[in-house]
């Protein structure tokens, strides 16, 4: 999704311009980063050195993303400097607006990202110690135990059953279609485990949401990036990806201990925030159809690692 629009030489000099103006600094080259999965993202070079610029145009997304800038730079002020350093604006500020999107500058990262399970071990160690740096007061969200997004994926669906407007439609209503029993069945899991957990809501703390997604190593060290989703939410949230994964339960676990983190992961946490994903990614991508008729995602979706948890979950 990062620079889903096709960009002239127009509009980057009106970003560099921009830029010039709002930052009080000059680009020598502005070009295209591939980054992210939301956002436009471009890498800046400056006689000072590279920047990373994001601009989030997304309605459900620019103030979430906003106000995430907070709490990466308390967590820099804190001297955790593995989550990208923001170049404040001339005035001070962490965004600016930008032709309708919320636009940050980051310094640039040189590095790779890597989701292979052999990081695992360094995303922990690096990801955990930071749940002891929450704080109540940011301007990000809360998790509420819920089956909210299975809701809204019906809604969408039901919508899509009663009046597709494309053949991307039609193909994809008759795909849901086939997966209808699975789908049923897992609403009716989360809605199960979502009013087991609302018993108890303690133990939250900063969370990523997508570390493993977001790891970069570069420059003989390693870093965590992109906190647009920061939430206040139980580690389960950190952990479910790799859920069916014992080995990296331990690995998990042991993160948790080494920073004086006594909590221990809870097998009905875990659950739901599988069946709670599984809605949130499906009714993201169904509005990635109906608005950018992109399909692709949705096709593949009963075949991609997601199903390998849902049938972890699904026995427990």
């Amino acid at each position: 999704m990062h620079n889903l629009a096709e960009r002239d030489d127009t509009y980057i000099a009106r970003l560099a311009e921009f830029i010039r103006g709002e930052y009080g600094i000059a680009a020598l080259f502005v070009a295209p980063a591939t980054r992210g999965h939301y956002g436009e993202t471009w890498r800046m070079d400056t006689e000072s050195g590279s920047y990373f610029l994001k601009l989030d145009y997304f309605p459900r997304h620019r103030e979430k993303y906003r106000n995430s800038l907070e709490v990466v730079q308390y967590l820099c002020d804190c001297g955790i400097d593995y989550v990208g350093r923001i170049l404040p604006t001339a005035r001070g500020a962490l965004s600016a607006d930008f032709n309708g999107a919320v636009l940050a500058v980051f310094d640039w990262i040189d590095g790779v990202n890597d989701e292979s399970d052999a990081i695992k071990r360094a995303e922990y160690n690096m990801l955990v110690p930071i749940y002891n740096q929450t704080k109540p007061g940011f301007a990000i969200p809360s998790l509420v135990f819920s089956d909210e997004a299975a809701l809204r994926f019906m809604e969408k669906w039901d919508a899509l059953k009663a009046d597709p407007k494309t053949e991307d439609e039609i193909a994809i209503r008759a795909l849901l279609a086939r997966h209808s029993a699975a789908l049923h069945h897992y609403a009716a899991r989360l809605r199960h485990f979502a009013a087991l957990c609302a018993q108890d809501y303690s133990r939250f703390y900063l969370t990523h949401g997508d570390a493993g997604g977001n790891f970069l190593w570069g420059d003989d060290r390693n870093y965590i990036i992109d906190w647009d989703e920061t939430m206040y939410a139980p580690p389960e949230r950190d952990a479910w990806v790799m859920c069916c994964r014992d080995w990296a339960m331990r690995l998990f676990a042991d993160a948790l201990a080494q920073s004086n983190i006594g909590y221990t992961l809870r097998p009905e946490r875990l659950a739901f925030y599988c069946y709670h994903m599984f809605f949130m990614y499906i009714g993201e991508f169904l509005d990635d159809l109906t608005l950018y008729g992109k399909r692709q995602d949705i096709e593949e979706y009963f075949d991609c690692w997601v199903m390998e948890r849902m049938e972890y979950v699904d026995m427990l």
